[in-house]
């Protein structure tokens, strides 16, 4: 291998105080043992951006107390219950929120990928949300006669890109399938952190059919190996959601004290060693 792949903690240790970072929705690869880590190293004054929505992982860096900002279009756990830590934090005003719709996520993260300074979008018009966000500005369209509003979105460059794919290859390139929002996102990024089930010892760019599929190493600054690393979530095609487990985080996190144990029987203790 001609890089050295980290561990999950190690990984998690790169990541510094007031961070700027995106993450996927729960479809396309979610780094939940990265972000175990993350609540085991005590990070802090994150902003998260949610590409474009989340769940259990904006909940655990929630209620753990890493979010200083969180924009997104929404936290959700869908058929398993509230997402309460978002819910008391929000109520709480713990975390700046920065309200948004998916649209206006993806477009601002092109745009940042793209290197030009704001994206134009028309969904929001006649809506509170420009009531909420005063980054994002109305003009009218400087190519119509008539009177045209739209609304121009700034490009959210972040400085990491977080998420969970099946493997890298022995030169530190990540295979990412369809998956064409990670790409965005780390386009939109500093640098991308990736763990992975496995590092294979192949080639990604030998070959017309796995290249079309990968994330070159140039994107990525750090890869950790972890195995099942998105559990109790599901990835792609290789394994399901945890059900059991996500009925039982729900039920946990009604209360403080219950979020509280739950960090203690599963996050704080490291499912494997250094």
């Amino acid at each position: 291998m001609s890089f050295t792949a980290l561990t999950p903690d190690q990984l998690a240790a790169k990541i510094p105080h007031g961070a700027k970072i995106c993450v996927p929705p729960d479809y396309a690869g979610v780094a939940m043992e990265l972000t175990r880590a993350m609540v085991r190293a005590g990070t802090r004054d994150l902003h998260l951006v949610c590409v474009p929505v989340s769940g259990l992982q904006a909940e655990l860096l929630i209620g753990s107390g890493a979010i200083k900002t969180l924009e997104t279009s929404a936290i959700t756990l869908g058929e398993y219950g509230t997402a309460h830590r978002f819910v008391q934090g929000l109520k709480g005003k713990q975390f700046r929120m920065l309200d948004a719709t998916c649209p206006a996520v993806h477009a601002a993260i092109q745009a940042a990928g793209k290197g030009v300074p704001f994206a134009p979008l028309r969904g929001m018009l006649g809506t509170d949300l420009l009531e909420r966000r005063a980054d994002w500005k109305v003009i009218d369209n400087p190519f119509s006669a008539e009177e045209d509003p739209i609304v121009l979105l700034p490009a959210l460059r972040c400085d990491i890109a977080m998420f969970h794919a099946p493997y890298a290859d022995r030169n530190g390139n990540v295979f990412i399938g369809r998956r064409r929002e990670l790409v965005a996102m780390a386009h939109a990024s500093e640098t991308a952190f990736v763990t992975v089930e496995e590092v294979r010892d192949v080639d990604l760019l030998a070959s017309e059919e796995t290249a079309a599929g990968c994330l070159a190493a140039a994107y990525v600054g750090g890869v950790a190996e972890a195995p099942r690393g998105a559990w109790p979530l599901h990835l792609w095609d290789l394994y399901g959601y945890d059900e059991g487990h996500l009925k039982t985080y729900s039920e946990m996190a009604r209360s403080t004290e219950g979020f509280e144990r739950y960090l203690d029987q599963f996050v704080r203790i490291r499912r494997a060693a250094e």
